[in-house]
């Protein structure tokens, strides 16, 4: 079961997609939202890769309580959820930004590559913890 993981922001979204088993996330693409139809863009990985489950990052503050765009990303799940018709989970997103950047500064990635690459890997990182969560201690995937 292939499963997309989305980390929204106000400018772009990070795109990344598990393997065909759940068990593995890969950084796919970004999606501008200023130059891009979101709504095209997405259906059209959905369609490509046979999504079956989608994954929205909730951007919660280091106290856990939900600011303007933690609602912002539910009411984007929410709509995602109306639109494709697949069940959308959200995943806690703290501090994958900051995994994703340190990744690619260890990976020796420029500062430019970084900026354009950073949004997909805090996906990627974001879906990963998800995938992981999904698992049980014996490795069995949970309902």
């Amino acid at each position: 079961m292939r499963i997309l993981g989305l980390d929204h922001g106000e400018r772009r979204i990070g795109v990344a997609i598990s393997d065909a088993t759940g068990t593995i996330a890969s950084p796919h693409s970004v999606i501008d939202r200023r130059a891009d139809d979101v709504a095209e863009t997405l259906q059209s990985v959905i369609a490509e890769y046979d999504v079956e489950r989608i994954v929205v990052g909730l951007p919660l503050h280091l106290s856990g309580d939900e600011g303007a765009s933690a609602q912002a990303a539910r009411a984007f799940a929410d709509t995602l959820a109306e639109e494709t018709g697949l069940p959308v989970a959200l995943q806690d997103e703290r501090f994958t930004t900051v995994t994703a950047e340190g990744a690619l500064l260890e990976g020796g990635v420029r500062r430019r590559q970084r900026r354009e690459v950073r949004d997909k890997v805090a996906a990627a990182v974001m879906l990963q913890g998800y995938l992981d969560s999904m698992r049980s201690d014996d490795g069995e995937r949970q309902p």
